[in-house]
């Protein structure tokens, strides 16, 4: 007798094990090197292991309130909890790495 499929939520993937949001205002010099040194930081730090959101607060100004946003760059850790917040350009590898739980 053949065994019954597996449901759909068990074939669905599972959740990364980092979800990560990276609020930014526009095009500004700051929010620009804060896209790429999250991008890069998740890259080599976190492969296959993250989603990473890039919201722009200038297109979307109403996602500060909601995120209880005081400036941006923001990156938010979202998962694992607890939550955490790092403000700024995301430059300096070791701080952010130490702030976000990784290594």
């Amino acid at each position: 007798m053949p065994m019954p499929d597996q449901s759909a939520a068990a074939k669905a993937p599972a959740p990364p094990e980092f979800e990560l949001e990276l609020y930014v205002s526009g095009a500004t010099p700051n929010s620009v090197r804060a896209v790429r040194n999250a991008k890069a930081l998740c890259e080599k730090h976190l492969s296959g292991r993250y989603v990473l959101r890039v919201l722009d607060l200038y297109q979307q100004p109403e996602l500060a309130t909601r995120a209880q946003l005081v400036a941006a760059p923001t990156l938010l850790r979202l998962r694992p909890l607890p939550r955490r917040q790092l403000v700024g350009d995301l430059s300096n590898e070791q701080k952010v790495l130490s702030a976000l739980g990784i290594g």
